[in-house]
């Protein structure tokens, strides 16, 4: 295998998002969106995607910014793994106390 191959391979890709829905348990949707000039244009474009993700302790409700990271598919639409909730949403906090 080439040495620039072996250095890449099972690296997974991480992503900072926002939940925006809780569909069923263990599951939530997380918006990630990001920023790249247009090619032809120039103009910044911001593009976002809706990823469902995988919740093991259903630690994340919505409005937390929180990290996912990819894996192997979980089900048919699940290919993504809740790392960390990095803040929690300003309603979830209040509820709490």
């Amino acid at each position: 295998m080439p040495e620039a191959l072996q250095k890449t391979r099972g690296v997974r890709k991480r992503r900072k998002g926002v939940v925006v829905s809780r569909s069923g348990d263990r599951t939530v949707v997380v918006l990630v969106q990001r920023r790249e000039p247009h090619p032809v244009y120039g103009k910044t474009v911001t593009t976002a995607k809706r990823c469902h993700t995988h919740d093991e302790q259903n630690a994340a409700a919505v409005g937390d910014a929180v990290v996912i990271t990819e894996m192997r598919p979980k089900s048919r639409l699940k290919r993504w793994r809740l790392v960390e909730v990095t803040q929690r949403a300003a309603k979830a906090a209040e509820r709490e106390a």
